[in-house]
C-alpha cells in the first residue's frame, strides 16, 4: 500500500540520546532530545512508569498537546498502546480502542483492513460494532472504497455457526442502520487472504493468533524459497533473477492504533525506509482526511456518542513541497 506522503507543518524529530542517530534533515525541524529509552523487552507497566522521557512518551504527548497530527513509531507494541490510551484517552462512543492492520490479499492492488489484532483480548459484542465503524472509515476514507464490506471473522459462514459473542454482534450489525460500509456477515479465515470484504472485523485474541499466524506463514514460505534456489547450481545463478521479486510479493503489514483521540501508526519492527515512510503518508493522509472526527461522526449515528466530543482541537495539516 503506498500512499502520497504529505509533509505535515513544524515536524517534529525526537532523537534518543542512546543512540545519537538522527538523519540530517531536509527541512527545518524541531528536535528534543530525551533522557529515557524504551526497549522491545519492556513490559508496558515498565514503560508506562519510567519512560516520561523517552522518544516514544515524548512523540504521543506532542499528538496530545496538538502539536503534532499524529505518532508513527516502530517500537515496542505493548508500550505504544499503553502509553497512546493513557495520553490520548479514546473517542467519545468507543469503549476501547484496537489495534488494526492493514493485510494484502490475493488480488492486485486490494487490501483487507483487520481489527482487533491484540489490543483487547476479551470483547462484547458492542466493542466489535465499534470496531466495523472504526476499519468501515478508515477504508472508504483512506483507501477510498466507497462503500466497504465489512465481516465478522467466524468459524463459518453459516449464521447458525459461531459462539454467542459473534451471533449477538452479528445481530447489532445487521440492525444497525448507517453504518460506514456494507455488512455482508460472517466470515472465515480463509477470507483474509481472498479479499472478500474490505474490513474483517474480530476479538483481540483471535486477532492476534490469525495475525501471528499469517506472518510465520510468509516467513516459512520465504525460508522455503530460499532453500529451494540453493538446492543446485543452476538454482543459485537464477536466484539473482528470480528471489527478489518473489520476496516482495510477499506481506507487508501495517498496523495502526484506532479509537483513541490522536492517530496513532505502528510500524513493524523490521522495516525498511520505504515500509516506514508509506507508513508516514498514511499518518498524514488520515490527518488531511480528519480520521477521527469522522469516526466520532459515524459512532453518533448509531447513537453511541456524541461528536462534539471528539478529539481536541488541533492546527491545520498543510502540505509542503
Amino acid at each position: 500500500m503506498r500512499r502520497a506522503h504529505h509533509a505535515l507543518k513544524s515536524p517534529v524529530v525526537v532523537e534518543d540520546k542512546h543512540t545519537g542517530e538522527m538523519v540530517r534533515p531536509h527541512h527545518v525541524m524541531e528536535v528534543r532530545h530525551t533522557a529515557d529509552r524504551i526497549t522491545s523487552e519492556d513490559k508496558p507497566s515498565i514503560a508506562l512508569r519510567n519512560g516520561r522521557n523517552s522518544s516514544m512518551r515524548l512523540a504521543i504527548d506532542a499528538v496530545g498537546k496538538g502539536e503534532a497530527h499524529c505518532v508513527v513509531s516502530a517500537g515496542n507494541t505493548g508500550a505504544l498502546m499503553a502509553i497512546a490510551k493513557f495520553v490520548l484517552k479514546v473517542l467519545p462512543g468507543i469503549t476501547r480502542p484496537a489495534i488494526a492492520a492493514y493485510m494484502p490479499t490475493a488480488i492486485p492492488d486490494h487490501g483487507t483492513v483487520m481489527l482487533d489484532l491484540g489490543a483487547n483480548v476479551e470483547c462484547d459484542p458492542k466493542n466489535l460494532l465499534e470496531f466495523g465503524v472504526i476499519g468501515g472509515v478508515f477504508s472508504r476514507e483512506v483507501l477510498k472504497i466507497s462503500e466497504p464490506r465489512i465481516g465478522l471473522l467466524n468459524i463459518g459462514s453459516e449464521s447458525l455457526k459461531g459462539h454467542e459473542l459473534v451471533k449477538q454482534a452479528a445481530e447489532m450489525f445487521s440492525a444497525a442502520a448507517h453504518l460506514p460500509g456494507k455488512y455482508i456477515g460472517f466470515v472465515e479465515g480463509d477470507d483474509i487472504g481472498a479479499g472478500t470484504v474490505d474490513v474483517v472485523v474480530t476479538d483481540g485474541f483471535t486477532g492476534n493468533v490469525a495475525l501471528k499466524t499469517i506472518e510465520g506463514t510468509a516467513r516459512l514460505i520465504a525460508s522455503l524459497v530460499k532453500q529451494s534456489f540453493q538446492s543446485s547450481w543452476l538454482m543459485k545463478i537464477s536466484v539473482v533473477l528470480f528471489l527478489p521479486g518473489i520476496l516482495v510479493a510477499l506481506p507487508a503489514f501495517l498496523t495502526l492504533k484506532k479509537g483513541l483521540r490522536g492517530l496513532c501508526i505502528k510500524s513493524h519492527g523490521g522495516t525498511d525506509a520505504v515500509g516506514f515512510a508509506n507508513a508516514i503518508g498514511v499518518a498524514a493522509e488520515m490527518s488531511l482526511n480528519r480520521f477521527n472526527d469522522k469516526v466520532a461522526q459515524e459512532i453518533e449515528k448509531l447513537g453511541m456518542g456524541t461528536a462534539s466530543d471528539s478529539a481536541p482541537p488541533s492546527t491545520t495539516v498543510e502540505e509542503t513541497v
